[in-house]
């Protein structure tokens, strides 16, 4: 079994939407970890609500003060019963394969195997990022150089051991951690594979998301983005990615000393 894991706060509006698709898996081999970041919106009440409908999967709902979704997903790693944990956004969607796929690879994973990542594609079923036209249906790569193949948001699904070796980091008064930080230090311990062409995941980018709005979190959240751009810093090996990631170390370090707005 494997655990969906989606920390939420204020999606009451498309969680209805990732229900469904989870309800429409070829597969039923999962459990639903769902954590409510504090949300203000009714999703305790959709919470209610499913705890009182026969699912057909598993659900276990965990609420929170608010704290950012890295701490939530701090909190559902703890909950999660599964041996591997997907996490699925709560304004998102999954094809109706996607759990039988990666209960396959999963199957097929060598000792080594430490994380397995597919393609999303937006709604509209356009492909998020290249498209990449290699023999091979997967490689083995590192978080960070995949982003630089591939040029888009990636789904990823870790084992609980080795994430439950790497929460995210929490600092007072900030509420975000770049998850790259995490799944760079689960890389270095195994092997990620990466699926070049396989789509099980569907996206939107919403108006207040954190897409949308990197410099708001970016100075509201000086020390968790630090501590990402100084590890990528110290990590990449070209110097035109070096100067970049110090330029941005730079200037949360200049957000910590003005203080967030």
């Amino acid at each position: 079994m494997i655990t969906i894991l989606t920390a939420t706060y204020n999606r009451y509006t498309t969680l209805p939407r990732l229900l469904k698709s989870l309800r429409e898996q070829s597969s039923k081999e999962f459990e639903w970890v769902l954590i409510d970041d504090g949300s203000s919106d009714e999703t305790q009440h959709f919470v209610n609500e499913l705890k009182e409908t026969n699912l057909g999967f598993e659900l276990t709902a965990v609420r929170q003060n608010n704290a950012g979704k890295h701490a939530a997903i701090n909190s559902g790693v703890v909950a999660a019963k599964g041996n591997w944990i997907f996490i699925v956004d709560s304004d998102d969607a999954l094809l109706p394969d996607a759990v039988e796929t990666v209960l396959a690879s999963v199957a097929a994973a060598t000792s080594s195997t430490v994380g397995l990542c597919y393609r999303k594609a937006y709604f509209s079923g356009e492909l998020l990022g290249n498209e990449i036209k290699t023999a091979e249906p997967s490689l083995i790569s590192t978080p960070t150089e995949a982003g630089k193949l591939f040029k888009g948001d990636l789904a990823y699904i870790f084992r609980t051991e080795v994430m439950s070796k790497f929460p995210f980091p929490i600092f007072e008064a900030e509420k975000f951690v770049p998850e790259l930080y995490i799944w760079n230090k689960i890389g270095d311990v195994g092997d990620v594979v990466f699926f070049t062409r396989k789509v099980i995941y569907l996206c939107d980018y919403l108006e207040d998301g954190y897409s949308r709005n990197f410099s708001r979190h970016l100075r509201a959240n000086p020390k968790g983005f630090f501590i990402y751009y100084w590890s990528q810093f110290l990590r990449e090996k070209t110097l035109f990615y070096k100067v970049k990631n110090l330029i941005r170390s730079a200037q949360c370090l200049l957000y910590m000393l003005l203080g967030r707005p």
